[in-house]
């Protein structure tokens, strides 16, 4: 299918200081020269913020990764996820056609919105509260037909219950996600010919749904003001907290002593007068690499060459962190930062 541009275009995109934040941090996930992979959270952000995928939000995001605006837009327009003209303000209806559901009536589906949408997909209804298309398969076969809504699936529809439940969003409500026809999940229409002992001790809906209903957020858009909005890999957590992810307790600024025991292959400073950022590991937060630092470990290295032993030794060395080291595996994550040239090297003395 060939994908176009919308024709008409704001004249600008920036994304909310929230989202930009969240942006920014995302770029820090990739080595240096190598951000143009953060290309598609970016933009899905951008479309979250504004509905759909505007040429002002596809260059803008080049920018940020300093991408030529053409290599962005191929990925734009190369994934479908990507909708490139205004979508409905309420939802985007996007109908599953493919085998399982058209033999079980997705056609039916696609006649309903037609009638109370618009005629012709990626068009949007008369009050501007809805869209729809028809998309490949989405992978919910056992349940047929079904379409999805948002960040939800709606399945086992039909054509009444399915008008009823774009009425019921186009008046506010947000129906409840899942199968329509009373099931829990994907088992027979039937019931249940296995697993029959734990039928009657389940939720009302199964995890996802449950999940989906309780947070609220099936037909919502990410906007930015989510919380959390957490960046494990730098140490922030939900509101911008830093070592908000650290599930240990508080850890004082004297809580090694005066005279720690050191590390194994401890060292007595930072090489070339620089040390590793060791927040990239998993699991370390700023209070965790200064407590590190305190007890002579500032590179990846020192920590890639530990043993089992020396494992086991900072297992319990670490004061109010028990067990992370092994749990987050920072040994393997060390030696990967290393191969990945991440250390640093005697180039960057003095470089700040």
């Amino acid at each position: 299918m060939l994908r176009r541009l919308h024709p008409t275009q704001p004249d600008s995109f920036a994304f909310t200081p929230a989202n930009q934040a969240w942006a920014e941090a995302q770029i820090t996930k990739y080595p240096e020269g190598r951000q143009a992979s953060a290309i598609i959270p970016l933009l899905w952000r951008a479309q979250e913020q504004e509905g759909w995928l505007t040429r002002p939000a596809i260059e803008g995001v080049a920018r940020m990764l300093d991408m030529a605006y053409m290599r962005a837009l191929e990925v734009a327009t190369f994934y479908f996820m990507f909708q490139l003209q205004p979508v409905g303000s309420v939802a985007h209806i996007q109908i599953c056609g493919t085998t399982s559901c058209m033999i079980c009536g997705a056609e039916d589906l696609i006649a309903v919105c037609k009638d109370k949408i618009a005629p012709q997909a990626h068009a949007l209804s008369g009050d501007g509260k809805f869209s729809w298309e028809e998309v490949e398969c989405l992978g919910s076969c056992a349940n047929a037909p079904m379409a999805q809504i948002g960040k939800d699936y709606y399945e086992d529809l039909t054509t009444d219950g399915f008008a009823t439940l774009l009425d019921r969003m186009a008046a506010g409500e947000v129906p409840v996600p899942g199968p329509q026809n009373g099931r829990y999940a994907a088992e027979p229409l039937g019931g249940l010919t296995s697993l029959t002992a734990h039928g009657d001790n389940r939720l009302p809906q199964n995890a996802s749904v449950t999940l989906a209903t309780e947070i609220g957020d099936t037909l919502k858009r990410i906007d930015g003001t989510e919380v959390p909005l957490t960046t494990p890999w730098l140490g922030i957590g939900a509101g911008g907290e830093e070592d908000a992810l650290d599930d240990a307790p508080e850890v004082e600024d004297d809580a090694v002593g005066d005279d720690p025991v050191l590390a194994p292959g401890a060292l007595t400073e930072a090489r070339y007068g620089k040390a590793d950022d060791l927040k990239t590991i998993k699991g370390v937060g700023p209070k965790l690499e200064k407590l590190l630092n305190s007890i002579g470990i500032f590179h990846f290295d020192q920590i890639a060459v530990w043993n089992d032993t020396d494992v086991a030794w900072a297992d319990e060395e670490l004061v109010g962190f028990k067990g992370r080291v092994s749990r987050d595996e920072w040994v393997a994550q060390a030696r990967a930062l290393v191969a990945d040239g991440q250390a640093t090297t005697p180039d960057d003395k003095d470089a700040d």
